[in-house]
């Protein structure tokens, strides 16, 4: 474990056009306090002396003090300060945070001034979480919320975010471990003990433990409202060509994403545009039109089409009203992957034929008729979407979870069905080290490195 003070700023850093009113700038390690000193007391560096009294104030409580070069003793700006003494801090070690100004002048001086004490160095990303990770703190899970917390976007990413960090999946995740765990127990008494009088129906107690985990796990898997929650709803915008999918587009980013030409096949690839939907993410795709082509390049438009709707968790088939739109929609409505409780068919034009039909939004692109319609329709199945066994488990929300739930899901399965219990007992095993990895417990430095690099720096 690297002991070294770091430093950062917390806040984002100010720049020419927009500089900050305030600043926030942290220390973690510990000489965090020496710093402090050595920053708000004139000399003090330069004598080579961290006296903490009476140059500390009292820990977790604010206080005035005047910021200084540590070499020259020159004034730097005037704050707030405060220090935090191990073990309770948010890093588990000795902390302070200098409140500034937010000038870039004060933020550079102040960065200069740390820089020049020798004793501190820049934190990398995701540092100071990491600590707080190291000294038990918060668990994998958590701190991957603070990620997702920061890069929230939404309404209900933030609160997803908070649930996870007050300690929802950790909870379920280590229940899950406790019981598998407890089942591991008896298999390895069962062998190290083969001639104790050992409780009766250990194998079948044992045995049911097992089904009952390997069950939540597969419905937890099964649950992909986190994922959705986190990466954005997918929704693909299909149908024949000239219908109006790419003005769909970009009547709903309310900007020109896509091209918009009479020209039929002018949309050759898929083109994304990110929204937030009545607090929902959603990653909507426009798509090329399907239709039976010789053009190889609009084949392949066709082809990706196809599979992004068959991927998407959402479709919208837009159809042209001055066309037999309803044989259209019969045909492109009949695939397996067409689903009447979510997918919404949209009519457009309907400037220039009337469209009434049960079930369907008639919508003008050009003149936004039918859009409020069109909004509550997809807000009303984006909700049904991520909400679904909303009142269950919280809903994992990362590829990693889901791998690591995957391989623990196959070695239940193994351990089930194993010829001795020596070997059902090493795939119990081998399944709690799975559901360990998501939290921590089982420590793996490279994973450790993956997750927090993608932090920002002061986090």
């Amino acid at each position: 474990m690297d002991t070294a003070t770091i430093y950062a700023l917390g806040t984002p850093a100010p720049s020419r056009i927009q500089p900050g009113a305030l600043a926030v700038i942290r220390l973690s390690g510990p000489r965090a306090a020496d710093a402090l000193i050595f920053l708000t007391e004139p000399h003090a560096f330069e004598r080579g002396t961290s006296a903490r009294e009476p140059a500390l104030p009292e820990p977790r409580r604010m206080t005035v003090r005047t910021l200084v070069d540590p070499t020259t003793g020159e004034e730097i700006d005037r704050g707030l300060v405060v220090w935090f003494e191990a073990p309770h801090s948010e890093t588990g070690e000795t902390m302070a945070e200098l409140h500034l100004h937010g000038g870039r002048a004060v933020v550079n001086a102040a960065v200069g001034a740390i820089q020049k004490l020798g004793f501190c160095r820049l934190a990398e990303p995701g540092e100071f979480t990491r600590r707080a990770f190291e000294h038990n703190k918060l668990d994998l899970t958590k701190a991957e919320a603070i990620a997702d917390l920061v890069a929230a976007e939404t309404d209900q990413q933030r609160r997803q975010a908070l649930q996870q960090m007050d300690g929802a999946l950790h909870r379920l995740y280590e229940d899950w471990r406790t019981l598998g765990l407890g089942a591991l127990a008896h298999l390895e008494a069962a062998i190290d003990f083969p001639d104790e009088d050992l409780p009766a129906g250990i194998g079948e107690a044992v045995r049911a433990s097992i089904l009952h985990l390997e069950a939540e796990i597969a419905g937890h898997l099964d649950d992909k409202r986190g994922e959705r929650l986190r990466e954005g709803l997918g929704i693909a915008i299909i149908g024949p060509p000239n219908a109006g999918k790419s003005s769909l587009l970009n009547l709903l980013a309310r900007r020109d994403a896509a091209i918009v030409s009479e020209t039929a096949g002018t949309t050759r690839d898929v083109i994304e545009v990110h929204l937030d939907l009545g607090g929902w993410p959603v990653v909507l795709a426009d798509t090329a039109g399907l239709r039976e082509t010789g053009d190889a390049i609009e084949q392949e438009g066709v082809r990706r089409a196809l599979a992004r709707a068959e991927a998407a968790d959402l479709r919208l088939l837009v159809l042209d009203a001055t066309t037999d739109w309803k044989a259209a929609m019969a045909g492109l409505t009949a695939g397996a992957s067409w689903d009447a409780t979510h997918d919404i068919v949209v009519v457009n034009k309907v400037d220039l034929q009337p469209a009434d039909a049960v079930g369907v939004v008639a919508l003008s692109t050009k003149s936004g008729a039918g859009l409020p319609e069109l909004l509550n329709r997809l807000q009303r199945s984006a909700g049904l979407l991520m909400e679904q066994g909303a009142a269950a488990v919280p809903p994992l929300t990362r590829a990693r979870h889901r791998e690591a739930l995957v391989e623990a899901k196959a070695a239940l399965a193994r351990s089930l069905g194993a010829p001795e219990i020596a070997l059902a007992a090493e795939d119990l095993r081998l399944a709690m080290r799975a559901l360990g990895r998501i939290t921590g417990t089982v420590r793996i430095d490279e994973l450790l490195d993956v997750i927090f690099r993608d932090f920002c720096i002061g986090k």
